[in-house]
């Protein structure tokens, strides 16, 4: 039985509106070759969590629904940001699509996107604009019997239904793909990670082929291995970083498909590893 302070948190409203793509014209990759691709906002149709993420005719893509709070008051943002967790419920409050429930399952940084899945069906009745409102909770979450591992970006529900042994004093979780902390990029030098993501740069074969990132999903559950994400990202031998992956592949150097932290140990040995190839949130909280 995994014990948490689950009946110590609170539940609050946070609120945001589908966001306009906004780009410049070109990129320049890695490579040196110029690129002009679709990237972050607006409703990605034909992806979404449990689709492909590498590979594609994109740069930092977010799959499903793109939200932002446009208040002129910034602080508005981070606070939606920091408080919606993975797996919070959001409802769709203006437009046809009114009432359409849908579920959080990342954020990027720099942007400053909070990412929903929603159905097809649902997605077809947004426009860019709609107003949803998500039932935050999650922020100050705490796993009791492992004060060594901190928490972050997960709602109460969605921990309970990934995978999850407890084994004597570690906790041993199911992921998609281990990733080696020295193909980690952007992100890196945040000061916290309660908001944005970290890159996982994919430009060398040999690391790709060893480590079978090639097929890296949206949504999928992850392990960054001698990586501390306690109080902002660092480099630290046996530590793990749990995450899940928020956008798509990318050109830029540095850059990579995203990762948002949902739990880190620095201490040696706390969390261990399994593959589960349906370590995914598409299939945990059944969206597709």
């Amino acid at each position: 039985m995994l014990k948490t302070n689950e009946n110590k948190l609170v539940v609050q409203a946070v609120m945001g509106e589908i966001s306009h793509p906004s780009k410049g014209p070109y990129l320049v990759s890695f490579d040196g070759k110029v690129k002009t691709l679709p990237g972050t906002g607006s409703i990605t149709y034909n992806k979404r969590v449990g689709d492909l993420c590498v590979g594609l005719m994109a740069d930092h893509v977010e799959p499903g629904v793109s939200i932002k709070n446009m208040s002129a008051d910034t602080g508005c943002n981070t606070g939606l940001n920091i408080l919606a967790c993975c797996g919070n419920e959001a409802t769709v409050i203006t437009g046809k699509a009114k009432g359409a429930k849908g579920v959080v399952t990342g954020k990027h940084g720099g942007v400053e996107h909070i990412i929903v899945d929603f159905p097809l069906k649902t997605m077809d009745k947004l426009v860019i604009g709609d107003k949803m409102q998500i039932k935050a909770c999650g922020t100050g979450l705490e796993l009791t019997d492992f004060p060594a591992i901190k928490i972050m970006n997960i709602s109460p529900e969605l921990l309970k239904a990934i995978s999850l042994k407890v084994i004597g004093k570690k906790l041993r979780v199911g992921v998609a793909h281990i990733i080696p902390a020295k193909i980690m990029g952007s992100g890196l030098g945040a000061s916290d990670t309660h908001t944005g993501d970290y890159d996982i740069q994919l430009f060398d074969k040999k690391t790709v082929e060893e480590y079978n990132l090639q097929d890296l999903r949206f949504g999928d559950f992850v392990a960054i291995i001698d990586a501390d994400s306690s109080y902002g990202r660092i480099y630290k031998t046996g530590a793990v970083t749990i995450g899940i992956i928020v956008h798509s592949d990318c050109y830029v150097s540095g850059h990579g498909p995203g990762v948002t932290t949902l739990f880190t140990s620095s201490e040696k040995g706390s969390i261990e590893t399994f593959i589960d190839k349906k370590a995914n949130i598409a299939s945990v909280l059944r969206l597709k």
